[in-house]
């Protein structure tokens, strides 16, 4: 009779997790199979309406035109069968297209599993303005890299073997690339946000070093118990908001320069004298210097200090009942909103200017929110107010008939294909030229 040897516990444990491991790549294999289906199926719908855009888009008469209009209707219709943004499907479908036509290699080894989207996309944005001389020297190259590194360390390596391979001038793509500079919001959580600043190196460095100086001297204040990431915000901050730096007082310590007494007592704890450094300004002094141009919707208990219900910051969503009331009470410009504790109901959406369609205006945009397309966010405040039965085909100028739309969608409304009903309760129902319906409502009172 033959003995056998038991298993080792820890034989068991790398068996089973070997059985994981092994799931977990076939996972992501398949993942990345269906990624480059994705591509290929989005490289193919753009060609297709690119050759149909004389059709669908007949009124534009330049051929560039048509072509972009054709391109966003595309994207809007798969947007809102999916769900997803307009901004990610056309996202996506830039990285289908270079891949497909600029490194088809690429795509092949995405489809079989040899790297991932991630890989892929860090490649295309790489490879998107490397001319034809330069770029079969730099795929082959950056592939072998994409299939045994993390996106991360392939995006190191990538921007190396770029520069190392262009065949253009770096001064030249630099220039090019200046022309892309912005600021974009993103709204958080829990009343945050985030502001992104894309600039030339050089800027960048220079913003940082100066917020280095002023958190290197704020820290010699005595008492100062802020973080560096704490610092480094509130002096961009202050920077941003109030465009100067806190200033030293007459005895050495700092104020802020520029405010008056309000806003010097409303960071009393942060803006002192102090035997050295200069001490920057907490968020609250900042909000202080806000002359807010904004609509905030305040309940109206919260603005008697008598409940503790977030108000809505328009565009961005909840914020903090002590916040709320103090840009309700301190901003000459704002729309006071007011809204009833238990209903949520529009009590009053302010009196400042007695124009009937001026308060129209307010109504519809209060009641829409954002622009009445699905799945898009722009707020109302910037968007076209729209007769949604055309005033020349018998529509009405009141709250049954219109709606806020972007221009974009505004726009698509009236291309072959689209259509739109609106209901007396406000829900608009929008038909795709895939034929396909999307319904959207009114936005809720928020609390």
């Amino acid at each position: 009779m033959t003995e056998t040897t038991p298993l080792h516990p820890n034989d068991a444990f790398a068996a089973r997790l070997d059985g994981f491991s092994e799931e977990f790549v076939a996972i992501a294999r398949e993942r990345a199979a269906l990624d480059a289906r994705e591509a290929r199926l989005l490289a193919r719908s753009a060609a297709y309406v690119d050759a149909t855009a004389e059709v669908l888009v007949p009124q534009e008469r330049r051929s560039f035109e048509r072509l972009a209009v054709a391109r966003r209707s595309l994207c809007a219709t798969l947007a809102m069968a999916t769900r997803m943004s307009e901004h990610t499907v056309q996202q996506l479908t830039g990285t289908a297209e270079a891949l497909v036509h600029r490194a088809p290699a690429v795509l092949d080894a995405l489809a079989a599993g040899r790297i991932s989207v991630q890989h892929a996309r860090v490649i295309t944005d790489q490879v998107a303005d490397v001319p034809d001389a330069g770029r079969a020297d730099f795929l082959a190259a950056v592939l072998p890299v994409a299939e045994r590194s993390t996106p991360a360390r392939l995006r190191q390596r990538a921007r190396i073997l770029r520069e190392r391979l262009h065949p253009e001038s770096i001064t030249v793509r630099a220039a090019r690339s200046e022309a892309d500079r912005r600021v974009e919001l993103e709204a958080a959580a829990d009343g945050m946000a985030w502001v992104h600043l894309f600039t030339t190196a050089p800027i960048a460095y220079s913003v940082m070093e100066r917020l280095d100086a002023a958190v290197a001297e704020a820290r010699t204040v005595p008492g100062e118990d802020r973080t560096c990431a704490q610092l480094h915000a509130d002096a961009l901050a202050w920077l941003a908001a109030c465009g100067v730096t806190p200033a030293r007082t007459d005895d050495g310590g700092s104020a802020a320069a520029g405010g008056g007494p309000a806003e010097r007592d409303g960071a009393a704890d942060a803006v002192h004298a102090s035997g050295r450094g200069r001490a920057l300004p907490r968020p609250v002094a900042v909000e202080a210097r806000i002359r807010a141009t904004v609509q905030v919707t305040v309940p109206a208990l919260t603005m008697l200090d008598q409940a503790d219900t977030p108000g809505v910051l328009d565009g961005y969503g909840p914020i903090d009942p002590d916040t709320a009331s103090r840009l309700a009470i301190t901003a000459p410009s704002m729309t006071r909103v007011l809204t009833h504790p238990e209903t949520g109901a529009v009590l009053s959406v302010g009196r400042d200017q007695y124009r009937v369609p001026a308060d129209l205006q307010r109504a519809v945009r209060l009641r829409d929110g954002t622009c009445r397309a699905p799945g898009c966010g722009r707020r109302a405040r910037g968007c076209d107010l729209d007769h949604s039965l055309a005033w020349e085909h018998g529509g009405t100028t009141d709250v049954g008939n219109l709606a806020c739309l972007c221009r974009h969608h505004h726009r698509l409304k009236h291309l072959p294909g689209w259509s739109l009903d609106h209901q007396p309760d406000g829900v608009l129902t929008w038909t795709t030229p895939d034929r396909r319906t999307h319904r959207t409502e009114p936005e809720p009172a928020p609390f």
